[in-house]
C-alpha cells in the first residue's frame, strides 16, 4: 500500500501507484488515488508519451467477449539501476530496470576486512564493469546507482562517518563515487536499504508501520512509519546493535563495552566459539566456518554451543522488547543470514521477549524470519536508485 502524500507531483503518485501494483487499469488508478478519470487519462497519456508506461492486456480480470480491457504497466527498458551492498567479504550488485525487474547479479570478493576509500572505489568499479558486461548493457545505459554499507552513514550528504568496511573516517563516499563513476549516486545504511526492499519487494509491503532487524557481521535496524523510512532527525538513527544491554560488558566493535551487537553479531559468536570449541578463533580462515563448526556442535548436543546461542538469544530479546516497547510496530522482521541459526528465534527467545513488554496481556507483535543473502541488500539499494530516478523525472523540480 502506497502512502496518500499529497506533497507529490499527481504524475508521481499515478506512476508510483501503477508500479506497486505491477500493472493496473486507469479506473483502478483514479479510484485507488480519488481523483477523476479523466485526470488519469491526461496523466498516463503524456507517461506513455515520455515511454515510461505501456498499455497492456489486463488478462488478469478473467475472460470477457469483445476486446480485452487495457491495464498500464511500467514500460521496464525505459530505464535501468544498479544496486550494490558493500561489505567486508563480499560485495554484490544487481541490475534492475524501471519496472523492478532484476536484470542481473555479478558478486566480487573483498580485498580485505577493512580497506582505504581508494581501494573500495576501485572495487566499486571493477564490480560494475563485471556486471554490464554480464548483462551486455553498457555504462550510458544505467540511469542511477545506489549503495548500502554498514556503519553510520547521512544519506543526505553522502558522508560516511564510521564504517567496519573502511579504514578511513568522515568520508564524502557518495561524492567520491560520483567523481569515479560518473552517475548519480545515492548512498545509506545498508540495514536502511534492507528495509527499503522488505517495503517495495517483500514482508512490508501493505504495512505501514514495521521494523526491520538485521543480524550478520554486525545487527542493524530500519524503521518505517507511515509507508516511509525513518532515519531521525540527523540521518545516522536506529542504531539497535550499539545501544548498550550491559554496563562495562563485552567489548564491541565500535570501541565502546556492552552493545547489544558485541553479543549477537558474528564476530561475537565467534569469540565465543574459541572458548566452547577450544581454538584460537583468529586462525581459523573464516568468521563463517567458525560460527557454521558452533553451529554443528550445537545441533549435536554440546552443552557450551548451546549456551552460547542461547544466551545471544537472550540479548537479542532485550533489544526487541526495547523496540516494542518503544516504537509499537505492527510487526517485526529479522533479517540476513544468519536468520536460519534457529537457536537465535526460538520460541523461548519470543516469549522472554514478549514478557518484558507492558501492558503484560497485550497481543504479541508478529515476528517475520528471513534468512536472505546479499542479493537482497542490493536490491534495496536499487530501489533507493529507483526512487531517486522518479523524483528527478516526475518529481516536484523535475520539467
Amino acid at each position: 500500500m502506497l502512502l496518500k502524500d499529497d506533497t507529490r507531483p499527481l504524475r508521481q503518485q499515478v506512476f508510483e501507484q501503477v508500479r506497486a501494483a505491477g500493472h493496473m487499469p486507469r479506473m483502478d488508478v483514479a479510484r485507488t488515488l480519488d481523483i477523476s478519470p479523466g485526470s488519469v487519462t491526461t496523466i498516463t497519456s503524456d507517461l506513455i508519451t515520455r515511454g515510461l508506461l505501456q498499455e497492456v492486456e489486463d488478462n488478469q480480470r478473467g475472460p470477457s467477449r469483445g476486446r480485452p480491457p487495457i491495464a498500464l504497466r511500467v514500460a521496464p527498458s525505459s530505464r535501468f539501476v544498479i544496486g550494490m551492498k558493500l561489505s567486508d567479504e563480499r560485495h554484490t550488485a544487481i541490475l534492475l530496470d524501471l519496472a523492478g525487474n532484476v536484470i542481473a547479479e555479478a558478486h566480487l570478493a573483498s580485498g580485505a576486512l577493512r580497506q582505504t576509500t581508494t581501494e573500495v572505489l576501485a572495487e566499486v568499479s571493477t564490480l560494475i564493469r563485471k556486471l554490464l558486461h554480464k548483462a551486455g548493457q553498457t555504462h550510458d545505459s544505467i540511469s542511477a546507482i545506489g549503495i548500502g554499507l554498514p556503519g553510520i552513514v547521512d544519506a543526505c550528504t553522502g558522508i560516511v562517518q564510521w564504517s567496519p568496511v573502511l579504514t578511513d573516517t568522515n568520508i564524502p563516499l557518495r561524492e567520491k563515487l560520483m567523481q569515479e563513476l560518473d552517475l548519480p549516486v545515492s548512498l545509506d545504511n545498508d540495514t536502511n536499504l534492507l528495509t527499503l526492499a522488505e517495503l517495495w519487494f517483500g514482508a512490508g509491503r501493505g504495512t505501514s508501520n514495521f521494523v526491520v532487524v538485521t543480524i550478520e557481521r554486525g545487527v542493524g535496524m530500519g524503521l518505517v512509519l507511515n509507508n516511509r523510512l525513518f532515519r531521525g532527525a540527523l540521518g545516522p538513527g536506529m542504531e539497535l546493535g550499539h545501544t548498550k544491554v550491559q554496563l562495562d560488558g563485552a567489548l564491541c566493535r565500535c570501541g565502546q563495552r556492552g552493545c547489544l551487537e558485541a553479543y549477537v553479531a558474528d564476530y561475537a559468536l565467534v569469540r565465543e566459539a574459541g572458548t566452547a570449541l577450544d581454538s584460537d578463533p583468529r586462525a581459523s580462515n573464516s568468521a563463517v566456518t567458525m560460527i557454521e563448526t558452533l553451529y554443528d556442535e550445537a545441533n549435536a548436543g554440546n552443552e557450551a554451543a548451546l549456551a552460547i546461542f542461547r544466551r545471544a538469544g537472550r540479548f537479542l530479546s532485550v533489544g526487541l522488547a526495547n523496540i516494542v516497547q518503544l516504537f509499537d510496530p505492527e510487526r517485526i522482521i529479522l533479517s540476513g543470514e544468519r536468520m536460519r541459526y534457529d537457536y537465535l528465534t526460538t520460541d523461548d527467545m519470543l516469549a522472554e521477549m514478549n514478557s518484558m513488554i507492558l501492558p503484560a496481556g497485550r497481543t504479541p507483535t508478529p515476528v517475520d524470519i528471513h534468512a536472505w543473502s546479499g542479493s537482497v541488500w542490493a536490491k534495496g539499494a536499487a530501489a533507493l536508485a529507483l526512487s531517486e530516478v522518479t523524483d528527478a523525472l516526475l518529481g516536484e523540480n523535475a520539467a
